[in-house]
């Protein structure tokens, strides 16, 4: 009896999201080390885990935010303006209270400790407005923070252009800060992974050993059961705007340090869907009610790992690809999630017109990135036929969803027998 619980436990830990997040990261990290002629992760693995690390860290700061709001039954696609916003006021901010020593260095411990401060209040303030402006206006989460996405950037660059004009009496687009100390605070390693691990802590022990936590994933399973059950929801989605907001604007005082700059108009650009990304990567559910503090920790280690992979993987142009590598990881993510859920067990991959309509989409597609992009991940990229490419892609692609489509018809008719 004993062997038996122990397989059986063993049996869950297997199935834990978690889980198979770290496998999934391993297989990438293996990969990428097999693959990429360089081999930096042999012969600089420091150098190459700092770097993850840090870029992970800052991602993942701001995804715990998003990921309450998800958890709760929301969504904020403000968070990448939201950045830019909170890192242009941390900068205008030392700018105003030190205008002489921000250019030489040596900025107050003071005026930093103000200025991150206020930088952080308005995060508050912004998570407020969101959350007036779901609860009281009525508006949709989606069209909500569509808003604030925006038209925070656009404040931003106006911000940067006005403070500057009244400060140095002329007009710019960014705003240089030289400080080592400020510096430091994002160009480390340490600093952002430690803050990252403190929170992703403080997250879990919310989400998983407090009323409040229980009531978020209330909220987001059902809102009109949990205000049935006496649950102030206007009072959760505040604070979950207002987590996500503060968290948000503790990443741009991060990227302002890493950058030594505020550049309104280029910072934190399409990173709210990075965020979204590693919430969902991390298994939470866009339906609300669902997911983890550690998975999106772990949903943002992996997604860093994939797009370092690119990078490393492609001769040219890594940048180009990464917004379509990512889309398709979430894309499997969920439908993983979804299937594990058994959500989509008895709908088919194949069935109908449709199905087959997206067998055939689905392969042209892949056949004409494999053309287009596949010679970059060869070392002599001219000898390498993209037309052989393409096709053997596709079919390569065609291949495997209909072995997917006879597996899961397979055990759909193992599960009803």
């Amino acid at each position: 009896m004993p062997p038996l619980a122990n397989d059986s436990a063993l049996k869950r830990l297997l199935r834990r999201h978690e889980v198979g997040l770290l496998l999934a990261t391993a297989v990438a990290v293996l990969v990428t080390a097999l693959v990429d002629p360089q081999h930096n992760y042999y012969y600089e693995p420091g150098s190459s885990a700092q770097n993850i690390l840090r870029q992970a860290a800052l991602l993942g700061i701001f995804a715990l935010g998003s990921a309450v709001v998800i958890i709760a039954g929301g969504i904020d696609l403000s968070s990448g303006s939201v950045i830019a916003f909170s890192g242009t006021v941390c900068a205008s901010l030392i700018l105003i209270l030190a205008p002489e020593e921000i250019q030489a260095g040596g900025v107050p411990k003071g005026v930093l400790a103000a200025a991150i401060a206020g930088t952080l209040a308005v995060g508050f303030l912004i998570g407020t407005l969101h959350a007036w402006l779901v609860v009281r206006v009525g508006l949709p989460p989606f069209v909500a923070t569509l808003a604030t996405l925006v038209g925070l950037r656009s404040f931003a660059r106006a911000m940067c252009q006005g403070v500057t004009e009244a400060v140095r009496g002329s007009r710019s687009t960014q705003i240089q800060v030289y400080d080592e100390a400020f510096r430091y605070l994002g160009s480390s390693t340490w600093v952002p992974l430690v803050l990252f691990a403190l929170l992703t802590l403080a997250t879990w022990v919310l989400l998983s050993r407090t009323v409040l936590g229980r009531h978020l994933y209330a909220l987001g399973g059902n809102e009109q059961a949990a205000r049935l059950c006496g649950i102030r929801t206007d009072r959760l989605k505040w604070f979950a705007y207002v987590f996500s907001a503060v968290l948000s604007s503790l990443a741009g005082v991060l990227y302002v340090g890493f950058e030594s700059a505020a550049n309104p108009q280029t910072m934190g650009r399409g990173y709210e869907l990075n965020a979204i990304a590693a919430a969902v990567v991390g298994g939470c559910s866009l339906q609300g009610g669902v997911g983890t503090a550690p998975g999106v920790a772990l949903g943002a280690v992996f997604l860093r790992v994939v797009i370092d992979a690119v990078n490393k993987i492609i001769k040219t142009g890594a940048d180009v690809y990464q917004g379509l590598i990512v889309g398709a990881v979430v894309v499997l993510a969920v439908a993983l999630t979804q299937a594990q859920a058994g959500e989509s067990r008895r709908r088919g991959l194949l069935r109908g017109a449709l199905g087959w309509t997206t067998l055939v989409a689905l392969a042209l597609f892949a056949g004409a990135f494999a053309a287009v992009a596949g010679p970059n991940f060869f070392q002599q990229p001219g000898q390498v036929s993209r037309t052989a490419l393409g096709l053997g892609t596709a079919v390569a692609t065609a291949a495997l969803l209909l072995v997917a489509e006879a597996v899961s018809r397979w055990r759909n008719r193992s599960a009803d027998g």
